[in-house]
Order: structure tokens, then sequence, then C-alpha cells
């Protein structure tokens, strides 16, 4: 398994890393109605490790607020994985995962992950046209993808941030979100496990924790399951991720978090 494997777990949502298997200052302003989980200006920062053995690099994600040639106001993911010490000296690893959020709709409008390990860059971007059911799937120069998807449907990135605004996550509760990722159509399946407290290097917190495992018609090999651990409170920060390997796990640990900031809505 390729180095780069380290981020693809986080930079690809979370999520499909089987499936893929090969910040300048911003002004705050206040999102959208509706959303209390996250706001504008918001950056939580991970240190990346395997097994909680040996740090293999650090992550960022942050929520910026921009808007459209229409005027509508949207949000913008951007997670920047980069490896360091060892890892960084044998196969350097930089990625880049951005994606365009509608909080109204509370689905994607685009996504896009640039890699960049060792000496190979890839480029993959996906354009969602909610109103046809389509979704534009490219790699690199490869002739463009056209998908048919469901309704509603996220990203890979907009998955977690679409979850971290779900109000009703019991204990036990199951729910499958549709979610489009490496030119493909999925089903994430989502289970609430339990309650448990975690510490970090930026607190100890009392946790919610989600199973996610990604499942593709037709595709019957075994995918990746991921955990997550988000705070058990209204804003729901992930301070622990753990994708499963086959030896050991890759794990993220929250070290640093700037909450976002509200505004009255004018």
């Amino acid at each position: 398994m390729r180095t780069s494997v380290v981020f693809c777990f986080i930079l690809h949502g979370l999520l499909l890393d089987a499936a893929s298997s090969g910040a300048a200052e911003q002004t705050i302003a206040p999102p959208p109605a509706g959303i209390r989980a996250f706001h504008p200006g918001e950056t939580l920062t991970y240190n990346v490790s395997w097994s909680s053995v040996f740090s293999a690099g650090t992550v960022t994600m942050t929520v910026e607020m921009e808007k459209l040639p229409d005027e509508r106001e949207v949000l913008r993911f951007v997670v920047r994985g980069r490896s360091h010490g060892l890892v960084e000296k044998v196969f350097p690893v930089s990625d880049t995962v951005q994606s365009v959020f509608d909080p109204l709709l509370m689905k994607s409008l685009s996504y896009s992950l640039r890699e960049s390990y060792g000496k190979k860059k890839r480029l993959r971007v996906t354009e969602f046209d909610h109103a046809n059911k389509t979704a534009v799937c490219r790699l690199n120069e490869d002739a463009p993808v056209t998908l048919t998807i469901p309704d509603p449907v996220q990203d890979g990135l907009s998955l977690l941030y679409f979850l971290r605004t779900k109000e009703d996550l019991e204990t036990g509760r199951r729910m499958d979100i549709d979610v489009v990722d490496g030119g493909k159509n999925w089903t994430m399946e989502v289970t609430v496990l339990d309650r448990e407290k975690v510490a970090t290097a930026a607190g100890e917190f009392d946790t919610i924790k989600i199973r996610t495992n990604p499942a593709h018609k037709g595709d019957s090999g075994k995918k990746r399951e991921v955990f997550l651990w988000l705070t058990d409170d209204d804003r729901k920060i992930p301070v622990l991720m753990k994708s499963t390997l086959k030896v050991g796990s890759f794990v993220f640990k929250l070290i640093d978090m700037k909450p976002g900031t509200r505004k009255s809505m004018q």
C-alpha cells in the first residue's frame, strides 16, 4: 500500500480510499441560516499516525464562505494534508481537497482532489447538476464521465460536514447516505455505535462514536471501515478518526481547533 494512503483516508472524504487506490486570510462571515455545527473561519488541525505508533503528517480542515456569480452564499470546505518526518523524506505527500457546499440545499455543488505523492500528481474534479440529477467526473486529462445521481447526494468531503449537522444521532441509529466519489455512486452505511470519552492534545471530550462503511452496487469487495468520534454537542467536531487496515490503522487525532465566528444575519 503506497504511502499516500495516509492522506487518502481523509482527503477522499474519510471514506473511499479503496475506490481510488492508486490559506489566504478570509473575512469571517455568518453562514446562511440553518447550520449550527460549524461556521466560516473554523480550522481543525490533526496529527496523522499509524496505529498511534509513529507520526506521518498533519491535516488541516477549514470552512470558508464565498459568493457564487449569482450572489448565492455557499460554504467551501478545504482539507490540506502534508507528510513530515521520515515519510516526507522517503515519499513526500501533499494533498488538497475542496468541496463547495450549498447550505440551503444541503448538497455538494462541486468537489476537487489534488494529489501529489512522490513524483506523481493527480487531479480529480466532480461537478454536480442537481436539477438534471447528473454529475460530471473528470480525472486528469481523461474523458469526462457523466453519472446519473440520486437526490440528495454528497461528495466524499461534504459527507463529513453533513453528518455534523445531524441532531438525531442516537446510539443504535443506522442511516444510508448517497455519495459520489472516484467517479462512482456509493451508498455510505452510517451506524451510531456508542458514547465514549476521548482525550487528545486538544482536550478531553464526550463523543459520539460512528462507523462508516462504503458500499458500491456490483462491487463485492470488502471496503475499509472508518470510525469517527464526534463531540456530543451542537458542533459535533471530529476529534478522532480511524481507518482500519489489514495491519494496524491510520489515526487522526485533533491537536488544535479554532472555532468559526457567527454574527447576526442582516
